[in-house]
C-alpha cells in the first residue's frame, strides 16, 4: 500500500536557520515513516492527498490555492507567533487562511484563547520538541547567559542591550547574544554593545549545533521576544536542564507555565537586569527556576511531539471531506 503524499509549505527553507524551518525539518523525519512528505516554499499543484503549512499570512497564497484546486483534500495550518499575536487580528490574508484549513495548531497552550470559538473548534495543541543536550558541569563564576534569536524587533534585542549596560560592573554576569543580523540598526547596536559594555558580547549567526551547545553550558538562557508562537529555543534550554528569563508573553507562558519564576515584563530591561543579578548572587533562585523548568520537561521530548504529529496526519486523513 503506498504511502500518502504530504506537503509542508514553509516560507523559510534551511538557509534561513529560523523556527519555521526547523519545525518543518522535524515534523517531515517525524512523518518519514508513514507518508511521503515534501518541504517547499509553495504549493504549486503537486499531487499532494494532505497540506501543512506554517504561517498563515507568508503561506497565505499556497493556503487558498490548495483549497481552491483540492476543496475535499485537508490542510493543516500551523500558527506562528506573528499569526497569534499580530496578523489574525486584521489581516485579510491569514485570516482567509484560517477558514480555508480544516485543521490548526497552535504550539502551546496559551494560544488557543487566541482563536475565536469557530477556529478553537478545529484547533489543537502540539507543543514542540528537542532532544536533550547536557554538559558535564558548568563553570560557578562567570554567570554565563545566552541569548539566541535573530536581531529583528519582534525579538527585541536592544532590551537585552539595555539590561547589560545597566548591571554593576563588578556584576560576574557574560552575556553571549547569538542570532544573525537581519536589521542594519540592530546590529550596530550589537556592535557598540559589544565594544563598550564588558557584560555583553553578540556572536552573530552560528550553525544550531553550536548554538545548542552555548544553551546548555550557560547558566540560563535569555529570552526577550515581543510575540512568540512557542519558541523551540525555549523548549531546547529546558531539555538541556538550563532555565529561562523570560518575557511574560503568551507564547512563554504557554510553555513554562502561569506560575515561573523568571519572568520580566515586556521591554523591562531593568527587571531583566534584576534577574540576572539575582542568578549571580542567590544560587537558590537558579534552583528554583531549574526544578520549575524540570517540572515540564515531559511535554517537550521528540516522542511526544512525534505521536502528535502522527496523530494529526491520522486525523486529517480520516476527516469527512469539507463541505
Amino acid at each position: 500500500m503506498s504511502k500518502p503524499r504530504v506537503c509542508i509549505v514553509s516560507p523559510a527553507m534551511a538557509a534561513a536557520n529560523n523556527g519555521n524551518w526547523h519545525t518543518a525539518a522535524r515534523w517531515q523525519r517525524f512523518l518519514a515513516p508513514v507518508a511521503d512528505v515534501n518541504i517547499t516554499l509553495a504549493w504549486n499543484g503537486e499531487p499532494a492527498d494532505a497540506l501543512i503549512a506554517l504561517h498563515a499570512r507568508r503561506s497565505a497564497e499556497s493556503i487558498s490555492r490548495f483549497a481552491m484546486a483540492r476543496p475535499d483534500a485537508p490542510q493543516a495550518l500551523v500558527l506562528t507567533g506573528t499569526d497569534l499575536y499580530r496578523d489574525i487580528d486584521g489581516d485579510a490574508s491569514a485570516l482567509h487562511s484560517l477558514e480555508c484549513a480544516s485543521h490548526l495548531i497552535v504550539l502551546q497552550d496559551e494560544g488557543l484563547a487566541r482563536l475565536d470559538p469557530q477556529a478553537r473548534a478545529k484547533a489543537r495543541v502540539i507543543v514542540q520538541s528537542a532532544t536533550a543536550l547536557h554538559v558535564r558541569s558548568r563553570a560557578a563564576m562567570p554567570i554565563n547567559l545566552v541569548a539566541v534569536g535573530h536581531l529583528r524587533e519582534e525579538k527585541d534585542p536592544l532590551t537585552l542591550m539595555s539590561a547589560a549596560r545597566l548591571l554593576p560592573a563588578a556584576t560576574p554576569v557574560r552575556i553571549q547574544h547569538i542570532g544573525d543580523s537581519l536589521d542594519a540598526t540592530l546590529a550596530d547596536a550589537a556592535r557598540r554593545t559589544s565594544a563598550c559594555c564588558p557584560h555583553y558580547r553578540w556572536l552573530g549567526g552560528l550553525p544550531r549545533a553550536q548554538a545548542r551547545r552555548w544553551i546548555a553550558r550557560s547558566q540560563a538562557l535569555v529570552h526577550m521576544s515581543r510575540m512568540e508562537g512557542g519558541a523551540n529555543v525555549v523548549i531546547e534550554a529546558v531539555r538541556s536542564g538550563v532555565p529561562v528569563l523570560a518575557s511574560r508573553i503568551d507564547g512563554n507562558v504557554g510553555l513554562l507555565g502561569h506560575d515561573y519564576g523568571g519572568y520580566f515584563s515586556v521591554g523591562d530591561a531593568p527587571a531583566l537586569a534584576q534577574l540576572m543579578q539575582r542568578l549571580a548572587s542567590e544560587p537558590a533562585f537558579a534552583a528554583t527556576l531549574t526544578a520549575q523548568c524540570a517540572q515540564r520537561e515531559p511535554r517537550f521530548t521528540p516522542a511526544a511531539e512525534r505521536h502528535e504529529v502522527r496523530s494529526l496526519l491520522a486525523d486529517m486523513l480520516e476527516s469527512k471531506p469539507r463541505q
